[in-house]
């Protein structure tokens, strides 16, 4: 039987990425997505890929994607938490609004995700939950958003958490932490990696195809991938 696994912002960047190569290995999609239309690229297996709005800042759309995967799969098996935003929110810059809208998006729809996924994952006996965190999960460099490092630092929170709700069955919880993604969403921020220097989508998307792989006996609580040498990580 196909693995089901949930993805949030697939419509482009590392979440098409990501769903690419889950597809490739065998498994069958739910995608959440703010603007379906972006699905229309995976649609050529509809038996496999299954499509459903969800909107990060509206409660009720995390549940209700939830169960639309169930109830075309009649299971689930993985949640990748991918789908974020970044504002840039330190003492000079940026307001309460943009504060407001990282963590609504960056912490609190993978928290809802979660809380709806985990009675699924924890009946499939070999539940994972990926969450994309950052380096900006691990350290606080001069330069980035202190807004968005704060909400990545919570992702990593709760990844944990993650781990001990679900371990006696079987889920297993996963802060990913890259460096500079070649994205739209670091394209035009000043002083980012470098181009050349930046990992790829299709990269990043074989690590979560990695880590999702794995046996329960091989958990991994966090997997950092820096683009640049820094003293810690």
């Amino acid at each position: 039987m196909k693995k089901v696994a949930m993805v949030s912002g697939a419509g482009r960047g590392l979440g098409a990425a990501i769903a690419d190569k889950l597809l490739a290995d065998g498994w069958s999609l739910s995608l959440g997505l703010r603007d379906t239309t972006q699905a229309k690229r995976f649609t050529a297996d509809p038996e496999r890929v299954q499509v459903s709005p969800f909107d990060a800042t509206d409660p009720d759309s995390a549940t209700a994607w939830v169960q639309a995967t169930v109830d075309q799969f009649g299971q689930l098996d993985a949640l990748i938490n991918n789908a974020g935003i970044l504002r840039m929110v330190d003492f000079d810059q940026g307001s309460e609004d943009d504060l407001d809208d990282l963590w609504a998006v960056n912490v609190k729809a993978p928290f809802r995700l979660i809380r709806a996924a985990l009675p699924h994952l924890k009946a499939s006996g070999a539940g994972r939950v990926i969450n994309i965190a950052s380096t900006d999960a691990k350290r606080f460099r001069a330069g980035t958003s202190i807004g968005y490092s704060m909400t990545k630092h919570a992702l990593l929170a709760m990844t944990q958490a993650v781990r001990q709700a679900g371990w006696d069955d079987g889920v297993r919880a996963t802060a990913l932490c890259p460096g500079a993604i070649d994205t739209d969403l670091i394209a035009h921020l000043p002083g980012v990696t470098p181009k050349a220097d930046r990992l790829t989508p299709e990269t990043v998307a074989s690590m979560v195809a990695f880590i999702v792989a794995l046996p329960n006996q091989a958990s991994v609580p966090e997997f950092i991938a820096n683009t640049r040498l820094e003293p810690l990580i």
